[in-house]
C-alpha cells in the first residue's frame, strides 16, 4: 500500500494495570476485567502495522488504549479506502467476534499507540462464558455498523474538507490527544481521495485556525471551529457510541 510504513514489530509492555481508556472493557465488572488482563498483553503498535491481512485468519484481538486501527478495503486497481476506524471504543478482530474466520480487507494501525492483545481462542472462550463481555461486544458492534453506514453516506454526500475535519475529530477522540502522527498521503488513503485534495483541505483548515500541520504531525488548535467545519457525521457517530457505551 503506497505511503504506509509497514512494520512487523509489536512492542510488548510489562504493564498489568487495568485498562484505563478502552470503553468496551470499561463496561465489564471489575472482576471480569481483572481476569481478562491476566490473559492479555499491553503492546505498542507501529504506524502502518498489519493486524490482520485480508483473507487471513485472525490470531489475536486488540482492545485499543491509545492506538487507532483501520479496516481498509483495497480494489483491484490498488486504490484503497478506509471503511471503519477502531479505537478506544471497541475491539479489532471482527471475524473472531462473529466466528467467521477472516475478512476480505486489511486491518492495520492508523495511528501508533498502545492496545491490549488477547489470543483469539481465549477471546472466544471468554465470549462463551462471560455474558457481560458478549453484551458489551454486541453493543460495540452496533456502534461499528452505524459508523460504517454513516461513513458510506459521508463519503458519497459531503465534500473533502468536511470529511477531513470529521476524520481528524474522530481520530483525536480515539487517541485521547489533540496532537497525533499523520501524513497527508495516509489521510488521502483513509478518505479514498487523491493527495492534492487532502493538501487543499488541510491547508484551508490550517488557515482557518482549526489545526496546525507540520512534518507528519497534526495538532488541533481550535476544536470548536473544527467541529463547525465538519459535517454532521462526526456527531452522529459519536452520539451513537456514547449512547451504547456510557
Amino acid at each position: 500500500m503506497v505511503g504506509l510504513r509497514q512494520s512487523t514489530m509489536t512492542r510488548a509492555r510489562p504493564d498489568r494495570a487495568l485498562p484505563a481508556r478502552n470503553r468496551l472493557l470499561g463496561l465489564l465488572p471489575h472482576e471480569d476485567r481483572q481476569r481478562l488482563v491476566r490473559r492479555m498483553q499491553l503492546v505498542g503498535l507501529a504506524a502502518g502495522q498489519e493486524i490482520a491481512p485480508a483473507g487471513m485468519a485472525v490470531p489475536s484481538v486488540y482492545f485499543p488504549e491509545t492506538a487507532v486501527i483501520s479496516m481498509v478495503a483495497t480494489m483491484r486497481s490498488g486504490t484503497s479506502v478506509e471503511v471503519a476506524t477502531i479505537g478506544v471504543e471497541g475491539v479489532a478482530g471482527l471475524p473472531v467476534v462473529l466466528g467467521t474466520g477472516s475478512l476480505p480487507m486489511n486491518v492495520m494501525t492508523q495511528v501508533p499507540g498502545d492496545a491490549w492483545r488477547l489470543d483469539a481462542d481465549t477471546f472466544r472462550q471468554e465470549l462463551d462464558r462471560n455474558g457481560g463481555l458478549r453484551d458489551a461486544t454486541n453493543r460495540y458492534l452496533q456502534g461499528l455498523i452505524v459508523q460504517i453506514a454513516q461513513t458510506v453516506a459521508c463519503n458519497r454526500l459531503h465534500p473533502v474538507g468536511e470529511r477531513t475535519a470529521r476524520w481528524l475529530l474522530m481520530t483525536a477522540d480515539r487517541v485521547g490527544s489533540d496532537e497525533f502522527h499523520l501524513t497527508q498521503e495516509f489521510l488521502a488513503t483513509m478518505l479514498g481521495v487523491h493527495r492534492p485534495s487532502v493538501t487543499v483541505a488541510a491547508g484551508a483548515l490550517q488557515r482557518a485556525g482549526c489545526i496546525h500541520y507540520r512534518r507528519g504531525r497534526v495538532r488541533i488548535t481550535n476544536r470548536a471551529a473544527l467541529e463547525q467545519a465538519s459535517c454532521e457525521c462526526y456527531r452522529a457517530i459519536r452520539d451513537e457510541f456514547d449512547r451504547l457505551l456510557d
